[in-house]
């Protein structure tokens, strides 16, 4: 059976790039090892350039029944000094929290509908390809394999992308650039039951401790931390009391608040200026392209943009050079400028005083506090002042997501 396109994973970007390429027509085959729903090791967090990416997906929030809009974020610096930036009052929506484990459900069912063959269950075993196909070997649930042909695949299969290794692109002993720590938690303050907290610890800079609302009085909490710091990965699990027990958590946590089931760790690729993203037939998006933001750890966003942009290069047609062609061009454009420029602030927050300037900085007037918040949250995109060619009306005033 030869397809027109086969994507492996079935997280938010694999969905992206199997709607938009179910839109545009084209036969489409994703395959993803686990079963829907299932936990993903995430905080949450959906910025406002990853939810205008999901309404024009036509993702409908009715169908998360954590989705929770915030409207104030607290940074806290290393020195102890609280701010508030606040998100736009509106139009539409800057800031969400939702459970990974029933948006990314919601998200298949929503590529399901679309007119996407979903597999769920099933693993890639085997992949080759030659001028004109991908061939690909799968196995199900009960072990019984087939043979999956495609004109393209795109992967989608995170970090550790068992095609880049079926197809020898992957980098042996690579274990990310961030890791990060999380755990769901119950009966939280009023404080942390409403808004985003982030907390600029001395010692996990330039990570932080992160407070995210998921409603009903719980909140995924957890901390980032780059490698190469203070704290490493190994250090994580002992860390974490430690880091519940400090003073200022323990008071935006609350007296009451309850630890919620068992914590979990995984690490985040933010390379995305230096990885191999295409390969004859074959693209690579979201974890796949190590293409999450650089100075933060957040990932979604990317990875719904880079599913969108590889689907389009492919729906576009011209043969697998002119697709891998446009589709590195737009990545380069889009992403690059950005993940480098992240990368430079994140060093300028390396260090207590670098950090104590850039909030200072940043909350010098209700001008500056509003407009950090946007720019946190990808309203528009990190480097945007120094790339003019991305410059339009209303580039740093446009309305949310879900406006309607």
């Amino acid at each position: 059976m030869t397809i027109d396109v086969a994507i492996i994973g079935a997280g938010p970007a694999g969905c992206a790039a199997g709607i938009t390429l179910a839109r545009r027509g084209l036969d489409v085959t994703v395959v993803d090892k686990a079963t829907f729903p299932r936990d993903k090791f995430c905080g949450d967090g959906l910025t406002v350039g990853a939810l205008r990416l999901l309404e024009d997906l036509g993702f409908d929030p009715a169908d998360v029944p954590s989705w929770h809009p915030v409207t104030d974020v607290w940074v806290r610096s290393p020195g102890g000094r609280d701010v508030r930036f606040p998100l736009p009052d509106g139009p539409g929506q800057f800031a969400v929290v939702a459970r990974r484990r029933e948006l990314d459900a919601a998200l298949v069912d929503l590529t399901r509908r679309a007119g996407v063959t979903v597999c769920e269950g099933h693993k890639l075993v085997g992949a080759t390809q030659d001028a004109e196909l991908v061939t690909l070997e799968v196995e199900a649930p009960d072990g019984e394999r087939t043979t999956l042909e495609a004109r393209y695949v795109i992967g989608a299969d995170g970090m550790w992308s068992p095609l880049r290794r079926q197809l020898g692109l992957d980098t042996p002993g690579y274990r990310g650039e961030w890791h990060a720590f999380r755990q769901y938690v119950h009966g939280v303050s009023p404080a942390a039951a409403r808004d985003l907290w982030v907390m600029f610890e001395p010692d996990l800079l330039p990570g932080y401790f992160w407070s995210f609302p998921v409603g009903d009085g719980d909140a995924n909490i957890g901390f980032g931390i780059v490698r190469g710091g203070r704290v490493t990965p190994h250090d994580m699990k002992a860390k974490w009391p430690d880091l519940l027990a400090r003073p200022a958590v323990r008071a935006l946590l609350g007296p009451d608040v309850e630890l919620e089931g068992s914590h979990r760790a995984w690490p985040i690729p933010t390379r995305i200026d230096d990885v191999v993203l295409t390969d004859g037939r074959v693209l690579f998006v979201g974890d796949a392209a190590a293409a999450a933001d650089q100075m933060t750890g957040e990932g979604i966003g990317q990875a719904l943009a880079t599913g969108t942009w590889a689907a389009e290069a492919v729906a576009a047609g011209g043969g697998p050079l002119a697709v891998s062609r446009a589709y590195e061009g737009v990545v380069r454009r889009e992403m690059v400028a950005d993940h480098r420029f992240a990368g430079l602030l994140g060093r300028g927050l390396s260090t207590p005083v670098g950090a104590e300037l850039a909030l200072r900085t940043g909350g010098l007037t209700g001008w500056t506090r509003r407009n950090f918040a946007r720019w946190l949250f990808e309203d528009y995109p990190r480097a945007l002042v120094l790339t003019p060619r991305r410059w339009r009306d209303h580039a740093f005033a446009g309305p949310g997501a879900y406006r309607n």
